[in-house]
């Protein structure tokens, strides 16, 4: 097959190649000839690819022939990226292919059986910017291995068997990701550099103290999820890590005097950080005093069952209780914890935070009469407030995630001064919601979600919100749909799995105001009124779940399911539900009544006529015979007028 020889892009991926041979292509700039058998490689097949700077030999079999494949790279000039991850290559084959591309600045070596990284592999690429080794198996990396590639800016070394970094001294990487290793301690090497870092992940590790990160840095971004990291101020578990920094670092102390592993790290830019999935028990106000310009941190998945301001007695007599206050935090998420309260302490301390998640704990919501004291809260031997949390007049809080927390009561006026835009009460059982609950919240409240709540339709005394455009009432037990969710411009309401047997019309037809999407399956509708499905369908609103949607006819005592967009034939007469429930009530009790007038009167004037008509004469007349209506077919007829009909 000829190819124009202007090429610039060539994908040869996903067959089965098992060699390859001189390509006169001199406009390529990119190859890709991954998922192939590939095994040779000429040595000239790149001679004629001059432009060539991006070449991908990913899940081939580049381990084979070594030596040949290895010198068909000599002819990569300008080569910038290479991919050969998934090839089964270990540290010697590697050093053999990278000994001929001095040009190259992206390396992925993903997949392959390298267990050292040396100084050696990386001779030839004084270049890189950007190496990428996860998921090998290195455990060792010597010195000096990447202090030669002064470009250096990311590194990946995640899915590997590395148990330490004792002596991290990268002054120019910005991005480190050493995720999913078996890494129990991270020490840095002080210098008089400032390091670069600005992302670091150790995420999924066994680390069982913070990570020593270098005192002068960049860092913006931490992950520390899953790993075994306890109390940031118990002094066991420092103790080994302050061994070996002090030994790494003794030079620098002897001159300056400070070995403190932690000195400076308030003024670390940390912005981010994740400290989810690990074994905090407990989580001082004060730790803040490390993080000053923390924006967002991860405390899910702990054993938190206090996060407090609370001081010693010590610091009382000392006349030392001083509130602090860290107003960059923005985010906080506590969910999957044991935590019971929080002290009115806690959101003074944070008192510009947007978001808490708070999901899958223990939280008692307090009462209007048992709201915490604040000044009493921060002493550790003061039980008041400390059975409940307010979340009234919390002014900066935006979104508030208070889903499973085992809430049996929402008090009136729970949130009242808090500008929530988003909140979510859902599985919490059985909940019972107070008058006036929400009261405070109608200017403000846009999500509001119930779910999962088995709450009743009487249940559901909501006032109506301003700006409130998604309500979710999924899988609780509502019978009718509440005429107070249409005062509401609802664009998204969640009706899933209730005890629905139809939607009120005079309800849809004002929700049709806004709304855009409506979920309905798993209701027991009523197959025989379902005209609201009509008017839904025919205003266009959106039913994701609509094929799973069914619904009940009776016929000859037997019940049917089927599907709600059948419009079933089983119904034994069809009702125009488009006048609207109580509507056509009304109206077939008037038809039926004054029916039921018209019979009795006609049956008294049959009376006054036949009595009349039997003293009559007809004697010496030309009586005309005309047809009178009194007939056994006449009154059937009258008798049988069907109020759907005039309806009709």
């Amino acid at each position: 097959m000829e190819l124009n020889p202007r090429l610039s892009w060539l994908d040869l991926s996903h067959n089965l190649i098992g060699e390859f041979g001189v390509v006169n292509l001199g406009s390529l700039e990119t190859l890709d000839i991954s998922h192939n058998q590939l095994h040779v490689i000429e040595q000239g097949a790149f001679s004629k690819l001059t432009k060539l700077h991006t070449l991908t030999l990913d899940r081939n079999f580049l381990y084979r022939n070594l030596i040949n494949n290895s010198q068909a790279f000599q002819h990569l000039y300008r080569l910038k990226t290479l991919d050969m991850s998934f090839n089964s290559l270990d540290d010697t084959i590697v050093e053999h292919y990278l000994s001929n591309t001095s040009s190259l600045e992206h390396l992925t070596l993903e997949g392959n059986i390298l267990t050292r990284l040396s100084p050696d592999l990386f001779t030839a690429s004084r270049n890189l910017r950007s190496i990428n080794v996860e998921n090998n198996l290195i455990s060792e990396i010597e010195k000096e291995t990447f202090e030669s590639l002064k470009g250096l800016t990311r590194l990946n070394l995640a899915r590997n068997n590395l148990v330490s970094i004792c002596d991290f001294n990268l002054h120019h990487l910005k991005q480190l990701n050493l995720s999913r290793n078996f890494i129990e301690f991270f020490i840095t090497s002080e210098t008089k550099n400032k390091y670069e870092l600005e992302m670091l992940d150790l995420s999924h590790n066994k680390l069982i103290f913070f990570p020593i990160v270098p005192k002068r840095n960049h860092l913006k971004y931490l992950n520390l999820q899953n790993n075994r990291i306890g109390d940031l101020e118990s002094k066991m578990s420092f103790l080994d890590a302050k061994i070996l920094y002090r030994e790494k670092n003794s030079n620098v102390f002897e001159t300056k005097g400070n070995d403190d592993m932690y000195f400076n790290l308030n003024q670390m830019p940390l912005i981010d950080l994740d400290l989810s999935n690990n074994r905090f028990t407990s989580f001082p106000l004060k730790t803040f005093k490390y993080f000053l310009s923390l924006k967002s941190l991860n405390l899910s998945g702990n054993c938190l069952m206090n996060i407090s301001g609370t001081v010693s007695k010590m610091e009382q007599l000392e006349g030392q209780v001083q509130q602090q206050t860290f107003p960059s935090l923005r985010y906080l998420d506590l969910r999957d914890n044991q935590i019971q309260h929080l002290s009115p302490q806690f959101f003074e301390a944070l008192p510009n935070m947007e978001k808490l998640v708070l999901r899958k704990n223990f939280v008692r919501l307090c009462s209007p009469s048992h709201e915490p004291d604040a000044s009493q809260s921060i002493r550790d031997d003061n039980p008041i407030g400390a059975q409940c949390t307010s979340f009234r007049d919390r002014r900066n809080l935006k979104h508030l995630d208070l889903q499973d927390n085992g809430i049996e009561v929402l008090f009136a006026r729970t949130f009242e001064h808090t500008p929530l835009a988003l909140l979510d009460l859902s599985h919490n059982e059985n909940m019972t919601i107070a008058r006036e609950a929400l009261d405070g919240l109608q200017s403000s409240l846009r999500s509001l979600s119930f779910g999962s709540n088995r709450m009743t339709s009487s249940a559901f005394s909501l006032p109506c919100f301003n700006m409130l455009q998604n309500l979710d009432v999924a899988e609780n037990s509502l019978g009718i749909l509440p005429d107070t969710f249409a005062c509401s411009p609802l664009r998204e309401l969640d009706l899933k799995n209730n005890n629905l047997t139809h939607l009120d019309e005079t309800v849809i037809k004002k929700l049709l105001l806004h709304l855009n999407t409506i979920h309905i399956s798993g209701n027991a509708f009523n197959c025989c009124t379902a005209g609201w499905l009509k008017i839904l369908m025919a205003a266009n609103v959106k039913i994701p779940d609509l094929h799973k949607a069914t619904c009940f006819t009776g016929l000859n005592e037997s019940i049917f399911e089927e599907p709600l967009t059948n419009q079933s034939n089983q119904c034994p007469f069809q009702v125009n539900t488009e006048v609207g429930g109580t509507d056509l009530i009304n109206l077939t009790l008037v038809i039926v009544i004054s029916l039921t007038f018209m019979v009795i009167a006609l049956v008294f004037l049959k009376r006054i006529f036949l009595k009349k008509s039997s003293l009559l004469t007809f004697r010496s007349n030309k009586v005309a015979s005309c047809q009178y209506c009194y007939n056994d077919q006449a009154s059937a007829s009258v008798a049988k007028i069907s109020t759907f009909e005039t309806v009709k």
